[in-house]
């Protein structure tokens, strides 16, 4: 079999990343509508059929579910509102956990396992940081407790067997841009400035999500020997 033999429908992998990596230009034009937030949600959304066509069992059916679920949240923000929006992702992020403990990095070095306790504390002291000079104290509640979820998910993505270098950082790019959210949103950071990071952080890091995840899974059942684990 083939080094692409486990990749099913890559048209819409590539599909994906051009929702994805386009929908800047809404973003940096401050586009709104409704076409425009189906756009919005066009690149994790794609990114989730794609998984949902190479999944095989449950875990595959799980990082499908992920991702739709970000990709509701995409909509739900512009769409509806704050609340929903980040009542969808953090749905996500639950499903995300309980896929990334069913897949638990067999050896974690000790370093490894430090950077995964100390992130959430450290995620949640930037998140009062950030947002500790809002007007409102709804904000600053619901970004400390939403970081926390968020950075749960990175922790346990870092130590899961799937690959650090896109997995991992994956995660670890999608908490940074939450962080960067809430920093805009908090005045620390001008929204002129969050503007240029938040939605390629976000994306880049749901597309590295999605690729070390499915093709971890999909190759599972293949010959070990033409894929060995990934750093």
């Amino acid at each position: 079999m083939s080094e692409q033999g486990w990749d099913r429908a890559r048209w819409l992998w590539l599909a994906a990343l051009v929702g994805g990596i386009s929908y800047f230009a809404a973003v940096y034009m401050r586009l709104d509508g409704p076409a425009i937030w189906a756009w919005k949600a066009s690149g994790v959304g794609l990114l989730a059929v794609w998984a949902a066509m190479n999944a095989r069992n449950t875990d595959g059916k799980l990082i499908a579910a992920v991702l739709a679920l970000g990709a509701l949240g995409d909509w739900l923000l512009d769409a509806v509102g704050m609340l929903a929006g980040a009542a969808a992702f953090a749905t996500g992020h639950l499903i995300a956990i309980i896929l990334y403990l069913r897949n638990r990095r067999s050896s974690v070095t000790p370093s490894q396992k430090l950077l995964a306790w100390m992130l959430v504390p450290l995620a949640l002291l930037i998140a009062w940081g950030l947002t500790c000079g809002a007007e409102e104290a709804a904000l600053m509640a619901a970004a400390i407790a939403y970081t926390g979820g968020v950075a749960i998910m990175a922790a346990t993505a870092w130590t899961s067997r799937f690959p650090r270098y896109r997995t991992g950082i994956g995660a670890m790019m999608f908490l940074a841009s939450d962080l960067f959210i809430f920093a805009g949103e908090g005045g620390a950071l001008s929204k002129d400035v969050t503007l240029w990071l938040v939605w390629p952080l976000y994306f880049g890091g749901q597309a590295l999500i999605a690729w070390g995840v499915v093709s971890t899974l999909a190759k599972d059942k293949l010959p070990q020997h033409l894929y060995p684990l990934s750093p």
